[in-house]
């Protein structure tokens, strides 16, 4: 038998639950779904939240064939085949095909960009789903081209009003607390949610508390947005505070993301955020990197804890992230400036000859006065990228600079 979750999907935009950010009474989403404007969109959210059926609606109310691609299973072949259908029923004067791509991230970008073409000319319409936050996973050509659009969790009441239609539908009965304790366990997935009402209902008695805990129903709480989990871990590292930051990673090590791109986040962080404030705070980052390959998971985890507490009681500094901005705003801006001469190689005997190389001396030398040559461009004299701090280690990075650097070149 067709699943609950399956069975009970809504079949107009008017049985649609939840999302009223997006499909308000007035809402921008709301209108062209219900005009059939639309050309091409993206649905981004967590899984169960609405997206594919947001696509079937949205196709339906179009009066539109749709065709359904998951990125799981299908691959360009089928992306062109639909596409250049779509082109032949235009010709003969019909309307264009919805291809309705799901989990979209999936597609590298090489394969994304079959889809260009068609999105450019409009020869088919478009529809995009994934779980991924699209500014790290979709074409940016793709992103310019379609409206994005974000389905967020159901929220308790919609849930709650999708249990008791569902419960209606199929005759079964549930006490207030077992539908509540349903949609804890859901985590504000629709699917989920009612994936665990079949199953209670196959019990044939009524939907409790207690026939979920006999049923055994412990999941972890449900996220499908790691870049929220990690982008408030790092931001709690960045303001010291540690209990936060181990929260976050709890959160996203409970919902069996991968952990390895934690790890990448805090390399980035601990040369962002504490930079030369704390140079030990990279090594540290690093070495987490190299013990969570080594020892793996669950054990990692202690690896983790001890990386994030170290680099958010660390001091902060991000004057180094500051001036390679700084430096390439200025690259940008003045263009290929020659380079000294004095700085160059003269690999051969006509560069000697032009005088390339003359007037170098290696700051090792016993003697040398290499403090009085400039060493960037003419027209850069004295411009300054990288202003240290007078926050831990940096302190003394910067008086070591000021000792250090070319005669005139001062802070």
């Amino acid at each position: 038998m067709e699943p609950l979750a399956s069975r009970f999907r809504p079949k107009q935009l008017s049985d649609f639950l939840g999302q009223d950010h997006i499909l308000g009474p007035q809402s921008p989403l709301k209108k062209l779904l219900l005009s059939g404007s639309w050309h091409s969109l993206l649905f981004w959210g967590a899984p169960g939240v609405g997206k594919t059926t947001l696509a079937r609606l949205a196709a339906t109310m179009a009066h539109s064939t749709l065709h359904e691609v998951s990125a799981v299973s299908s691959g360009v072949k089928e992306l062109r085949e639909v596409i250049e259908a779509s082109k032949v029923r235009i010709r003969l004067g019909d309307a264009a095909l919805t291809l309705f791509v799901d989990e979209i991230h999936r597609l590298n970008k090489s394969q994304q960009d079959v889809l260009l073409p068609a999105l450019e000319e409009g020869s088919v319409r478009f529809i995009g789903a994934t779980t991924e936050n699209p500014s790290f996973e979709v074409n940016r050509a793709i992103l310019s081209r379609t409206l994005c659009f974000r389905l967020e969790a159901l929220g308790q009441d919609a849930l709650l009003a999708l249990l008791k239609a569902a419960l209606k539908a199929e005759n079964g009965e549930a006490s207030e607390e077992g539908l509540l304790a349903i949609v804890s366990l859901a985590g504000g997935d629709a699917r989920r949610a009612l994936n665990y009402l079949e199953l209670c209902l196959s019990f044939k008695e009524t939907v409790t508390k207690d026939l979920l805990m006999r049923v055994g129903l412990d999941v972890p709480m449900g996220h499908g947005e790691h870049f929220d989990l990690a982008s408030a871990m790092i931001k709690s590292i960045r303001a010291s505070h540690a209990d936060a930051a181990l929260y976050y990673m709890a959160r996203f090590l409970e919902v069996g993301d991968d952990p390895m791109f934690l790890v990448r986040r805090l390399i980035i962080s601990a040369s962002e955020d504490i930079g030369n404030a704390n140079p030990e705070a990279l090594s540290v980052a690093v070495a987490c990197a190299s013990g969570c390959h080594i020892v793996g998971f669950p054990e990692a985890r202690i690896l983790l804890s001890q990386a994030i507490t170290y680099l958010a009681a660390s001091p902060k500094s991000n004057r180094s992230y500051q001036a390679i901005g700084k430096a390439i705003e200025c690259v940008k801006k003045t263009g290929r400036l020659p380079i000294p001469s004095h700085l160059l190689n003269p690999v051969t005997s006509f560069n000697k000859e032009l005088g390339i190389g003359r007037g170098y001396e290696n700051p090792h030398g016993e003697h040398s006065s290499y403090r009085k040559n400039s060493y960037l461009p003419p027209g850069l004299r004295g411009q300054k990228f990288y202003m240290p701090s007078d926050i831990g280690t940096e302190k003394q990075l910067k008086l070591n600079l000021e000792a250090l650097r070319p005669l005139g070149d001062d802070f």
